[in-house]
């Protein structure tokens, strides 16, 4: 078959490959380049299938903008006995797509004229972008369709939710056509994200200390075990004088909640890049990829005008009371920290916590656990073998989560409490007991 609207013949790669798939992704259905055959269908065949086609997926996902993960596939076939690849393209939810070093441009926009593609005219190129249809990862195929949501249903059930046989339609976990999308990707038991959570000694990246990964699984599961670290590591500084004593905690415990959860909810995973964490002696720098969406000033992101990157994911952490109000985490944080915090550069976004104070040569520091006096409450109502809901019952505590983060959560970290299933944390059946080091303090 000649070339033709739909069908692009190269013989090898080229640095027009960028152009074709562009001008495809502006199409209505889109087409098929075919890798090692000649102009005139003449089978050439390629060397090394593999590596082009690790080549050609790097160059497709990095070159082009916006992102078209998902919108095209790489298949190796067999033409005249010579080994060959079809790059499939779709056609794009936002068009108009383009070469990235070329921009909005006629240099880097093109559609596809019979079997050309054609750089498209300013005109086209602006009636196209007013009518853009903003892409989000809901509209992306996951890269793989067996997806398990065992870690979901288990979160969901802790707070008395189920989620019924429509749950994938329901949480917007499927494209159009009924295929998993790559919100659902992100919320099964098992992905290819990487979370990482880094210390280092002194103000720079040079001696790293510890590494923790915490991905690989369901986003919500990461999200909690980040939270979960970092709110041990935001330990509480004693500081004793001559005249008093002072505690406070490295970073202001509310601003760093919804830094992190800011930082996974709006993250661009569309690069398959993951939020990052890192500590260091004196500050804490939460990561994340994207910086600001389009149509949103600075002005407006931090007067709390919200544009969800990623509505769907927005969703679920509210579902699960991750996220409490849309719009609501950057006043909180700027409650706590100034503005300068924030660093935003062309595709990403840093917030930057300094630790609190250190003490003067003249302070003799002591940075010990503390035990809070919610620990202290928790602890006396302890008798036996107790549910969580029994325990916030004893306490009067209506809220949840402030439950987990101040009372329970701090008990478990200094040992002074265990669970009957440590192997499953998160189990509707878990249960808490006394340790024999928290009936020590009981009773002391």
């Amino acid at each position: 078959m000649p070339e033709n609207q739909h069908i692009e013949y190269k013989q090898k790669l080229t640095p027009e490959l960028e152009k074709e798939v562009v001008a495809f992704l502006n199409s209505r259905e889109g087409g098929v380049i075919y890798m090692g055959i000649d102009k005139q269908g003449n089978a050439v065949g390629i060397n090394d299938v593999d590596q082009e086609q690790l080549v050609i997926k790097d160059r497709l996902k990095n070159n082009i903008v916006p992102s078209c993960l998902g919108l095209f596939d790489l298949v190796s076939d067999w033409k005249d006995d010579k080994e060959i690849i079809k790059i499939i393209v779709a056609g794009g939810y936002e068009k108009p797509y383009y070469v990235k070093k070329y921009g909005l441009s006629e240099k880097g926009v093109f559609m596809r004229i019979g079997s050309a593609s054609e750089p498209m005219t300013a005109r086209q190129i602006e009636t196209l972008f007013s009518k853009r249809i903003r892409h989000s990862i809901g509209n992306i195929q996951s890269p793989k369709q067996d997806l398990k949501f065992e870690q979901l249903y288990i979160y969901y059930q802790s707070l008395d939710k189920m989620l019924n046989e429509q749950f994938a339609r329901n949480l917007e976990l499927q494209t159009e056509d009924g295929k998993y999308n790559y919100v659902a990707y992100l919320m099964n038991d098992v992905n290819a994200i990487s979370v990482k959570v880094a210390r280092y000694h002194g103000l720079d990246r040079v001696d790293l200390v510890e590494s923790n990964e915490y991905g690989y699984e369901s986003l919500v599961k990461a999200t909690k075990h980040v939270l979960e670290k970092l709110n041990l590591e935001n330990r509480t500084s004693t500081k004793i004088t001559s005249k008093e004593r002072e505690e406070k905690r490295l970073w202001n415990a509310i601003a760093l909640r919804e830094a992190i959860i800011n930082a996974f909810v709006h993250n661009d995973y569309t690069r398959e890049i993951a939020p990052k964490f890192e500590l260091f002696d004196d500050r804490i720098e939460i990561t994340s990829y994207g910086s600001l969406p389009s149509g949103l000033s600075k002005e407006e992101f931090f007067e709390g005008f919200s544009i969800p990157r990623n509505k769907e994911l927005m969703r679920i952490f509210k579902d699960l009371d991750l996220v409490e109000q849309l719009g609501s985490g950057i006043p909180r944080i700027l409650q706590a920290y100034p503005r300068d915090c924030f660093h935003f550069s062309e595709n990403f976004l840093r917030l930057v916590f300094p630790a609190s104070e250190k003490p003067t040569p003249q302070v003799t520091p002591q940075v010990t656990p503390q035990v809070t006096p919610q620990v202290q409450d928790l602890l006396s109502v302890m008798s036996g073998v107790h549910s969580r809901l029994e325990l916030q019952s004893s306490l009067q505590l209506l809220d949840r989560e402030n439950f987990r983060v101040n009372y329970l959560q701090p008990a478990i970290a200094a040992e002074y409490i265990a669970l009957t299933i440590p192997d499953k944390p998160t189990s509707s059946k878990q249960q808490y007991y006394l340790t024999n080091k928290g009936k020590r303090f009981i009773n002391s």
